[in-house]
C-alpha cells in the first residue's frame, strides 16, 4: 500500500511539473516525460530511483582449496601442512575447503553408514589452524569468540565440504539460506565413492554455490568420457532443499547462483605419453604440457564445462606422487612398492569458476607429503550486492531558488487540496 501511495505521489508531481512547463513555456510543444529523468526548462532535473532498493557492492576474499589425502585421518603432525596451504599471512573472508578420500574407498565404506567422527576430526584441526593454534579463542570485548566460525560442513563417504566465514563478516553482513547436497555417480551410478557435495548460501543479495567433486579416475582413452558423463549428471540432479523463506532468492541448481566455485579431485590426465609428460615437467614446461590436458580441452572446445574458467597453471602436476619417494612421481625407474600404481602425472586436482564479480588473485599448489597428491589452492576477490531499502527516493538537481518557496505557482487552496507539489515533494525528500 505504501508504495502504491508512493508512486501515486509521484504520477501527481510530474503532472504538477508538466502544467508548470506548459506556463512557462506556451509556444514550445510540451515532449512527454520518459523513463526515469524529466528537464524542465533546462534548470530542473527530476530523477526517479522506480522505487527500487538502492544497491551497492562490497568486496570478499575467497579462499577455495582441495585436497585428496589417500584415505588417511588428520594427525596432530599435520598442523603444519595445513598452516602452508590454508596461507594464513595472505587471510581470506571465507575459507572453503574441499577433500576427497577423507576415509578409504572400499566396501565398508562405500556401501556402509557414515562415520561422522572423521569429518569432526578435520574439522577440529580446520578451526584450531584457522585461529592460530593456541589463539583458538580470541577475545573480543571481554568474550571468547572465535576468528573464524563454521557454517557448513557435508561428508559423502570420501567427499567432504567445511566452509567457514570469519566473525566480522557474520555481523557485518546478512547469511542466509545455508544449505547442502550431495550427488553419488560411483558404482552403478549411484554409490557414493564418486560424485560430489555441495554447499549453497545466500550473502546479501548475492548466491553462491561451492561443488566439491571427485570424478572417476584412470588415463584409458575413453575414461575422460566418463568424467565428463559424472559432470553432466552432477549438474542434472544436484537440487538443494527449499526454505521456508519464499520472498529470498534461493537457487536449487548450481548454474541458479551468481557466484560457482567447482573444484577437487576432477581425475582429467594428459593427452600425452609418459615419458613425453615427464620430459616437459623436467623443463618445467607449463604451458606445453597444457596444450594436452583434458580439462583444458573441455574449456576451451565448450564440452561440459562451457563457460567456466580456471586461472593459469604455473605449477607441476598434483598427481600422483610416491609414498616411498615422497616428492617423486610414480614410475620415475625407481623401484615401486608391490601394488603401487604407475600413473602418467597430470593436474589431477583443479579449482574452476562461473559467474561475473570474480577475480582470482592466485593459483598455487602447496607442497605437503601427506598424500598421494599435492594440495592446490585459490585465492578469489568476488562483489556481493548489498542492498538498502530507499524506496520513494526522488533526487532534484539544479533547482532554482525560486521554486523553494511553497506558494510558487500554486494558490494556498490548490496547494491544500493536492500535497503533491513542492511541499510534498521536500517532505519525501
Amino acid at each position: 500500500m505504501e508504495l502504491k501511495n508512493q508512486k501515486s505521489r509521484y504520477k501527481r508531481l510530474c503532472n504538477w511539473f508538466t502544467n508548470k512547463q506548459k506556463e512557462n513555456k506556451p509556444s514550445n510543444s510540451l515532449h512527454e516525460i520518459e523513463d526515469e529523468s524529466y528537464e524542465y526548462g533546462g534548470n530542473v532535473s527530476l530523477q526517479s530511483m522506480e522505487f527500487d532498493s538502492c544497491i551497492s557492492t562490497n568486496k570478499l576474499r575467497i579462499f577455495v582449496g582441495t585436497w585428496n589425502v589417500a584415505g588417511r585421518s588428520p594427525v596432530g603432525s599435520l598442523d603444519v601442512d595445513l598452516d602452508e596451504w590454508l596461507n594464513l599471512k595472505s587471510s581470506a573472508d571465507i575459507y572453503v575447503l574441499g577433500f576427497q578420500e577423507i576415509v578409504p574407498l572400499k566396501t565398508s565404506t562405500v556401501i556402509g553408514a557414515e562415520n561422522p567422527s572423521v569429518a569432526t576430526n578435520w574439522n577440529n584441526l580446520i578451526g584450531k589452524t584457522l585461529s592460530n593454534d593456541e589463539n583458538y579463542y580470541k577475545k573480543i570485548e571481554g568474550s571468547n569468540k572465535k576468528k573464524y566460525k563454521m557454517v557448513a560442513s557435508k561428508k559423502m563417504v570420501g567427499v567432504f565440504i567445511s566452509v567457514w566465514l570469519k566473525e566480522q563478516v557474520l555481523e557485518k553482513y546478512c547469511v542466509s539460506n545455508v544449505r547442502v547436497c550431495s550427488v553419488a555417480c560411483g558404482v552403478m551410478g549411484y554409490l557414493g565413492n564418486k560424485g560430489c557435495v555441495g554447499v549453497s548460501m545466500l550473502i546479501e543479495g548475492t548466491s553462491f554455490c561451492f561443488v566439491v567433486a571427485h570424478l572417476a579416475s584412470g588415463e584409458k582413452k575413453g575414461d575422460e568420457g566418463r568424467r565428463n558423463y559424472q559432470v553432466q549428471e552432477i549438474f542434472r540432479r544436484t537440487s538443494f532443499p527449499r526454505t521456508t523463506k519464499i520472498h529470498q532468492h534461493h537457487p536449487l541448481t548450481i548454474l541458479g547462483h551468481d557466484r560457482i566455485f567447482w573444484f577437487g579431485d576432477l581425475n582429467y590426465r594428459l593427452y600425452l605419453k609418459d615419458h613425453l609428460a615427464r620430459h616437459l615437467i623436467r623443463k618445467q614446461d607449463w604451458k606445453a604440457l597444457q596444450e594436452f590436458d583434458q580439462l583444458q580441452k573441455e574449456l576451451q572446445e565448450g564440452g561440459v564445462f562451457e563457460g567456466w574458467k580456471e586461472g593459469n597453471i604455473e605449477f607441476a602436476p598434483t598427481y600422483k606422487y610416491s609414498s616411498s619417494t615422497s616428492n617423486i612421481y610414480c614410475g620415475s625407474g625407481l623401484p615401486s612398492r608391490s601394488g603401487e600404481k604407475q600413473r602418467t602425472p597430470a593436474w589431477c586436482d583443479r579449482i574452476l569458476w562461473y559467474g561475473k564479480g570474480v577475480e582470482q588473485l592466485h593459483y598455487i599448489r602447496s607442497e605437503s607429503k601427506f598424500s598421494d597428491h599435492r594440495p592446490v589452492s585459490a585465492l578469489f576477490s568476488t562483489q556481493i550486492e548489498i542492498k538498502s531499502s530507499n524506496r520513494g527516493l526522488l533526487e532534484l538537481d539544479n533547482i532554482p531558488p525560486t521554486m523553494l518557496h511553497s506558494n510558487h505557482g500554486v494558490s494556498k487552496g490548490e496547494e491544500d487540496e493536492n500535497p503533491t507539489s513542492l511541499s510534498l515533494l521536500m517532505k519525501n525528500v
